[in-house]
């Protein structure tokens, strides 16, 4: 399965193993791209006790389904994987994985960089940290993921 939302932990070294095997009928991949991202202990100057992020079962699926999907139109790719994960998480917890194979390395790198920007912007995710004092507050998306993703849409 391309696409996962879970709220169990995913296992790096067997997504690995399956980003390698090629696909029917393609040969053995020359690159694998992965970026596993993590949940911080700090965030805007205050510290993370925990993060929860909740999602809209169905609709959400969908969105990444679209996001993978452009990056397998985009690239000579001969595999791509969206996992993020949902529920309650704390610091150092993986909470997504995005990985793509291709023959090269620059369009599998391009191809999860790319993943990763449409999924910090257009993934319909909600996120909460919670402070080690009890404070909730959400998390919004950042300029910084809004510049990035707009590189994109300048090329290819």
């Amino acid at each position: 399965m391309t696409i996962r939302v879970q709220e169990d932990d995913f296992d790096l070294t067997r997504i690995y193993a399956e980003l390698r095997e090629a696909p029917t009928g393609q040969h053995t991949p020359g690159a694998i791209s992965l970026f596993v991202g993590l949940v911080r202990d700090m965030n805007n100057n205050h510290s993370v006790a925990a993060m929860t992020l909740e999602h809209y079962p169905g609709m959400t699926e969908t969105k990444l389904t679209a996001i993978h999907d452009a990056a397998m139109t985009r690239w000579p790719l001969g595999k791509a994987i969206i996992i993020h994960r949902v529920g309650k998480l704390y610091p150092n917890d993986q909470i997504v994985l995005v990985g793509a194979t291709s023959s090269h390395r620059q369009a599998a790198t391009e191809a999860t960089a790319f993943m990763m920007d449409y999924l910090k912007t257009e993934a319909p995710f909600w996120k909460s940290e919670q402070t080690a004092d009890g404070v909730t507050e959400w998390v919004s998306t950042r300029e910084s993921d809004m510049t990035a993703r707009s590189r994109w849409q300048e090329t290819k």
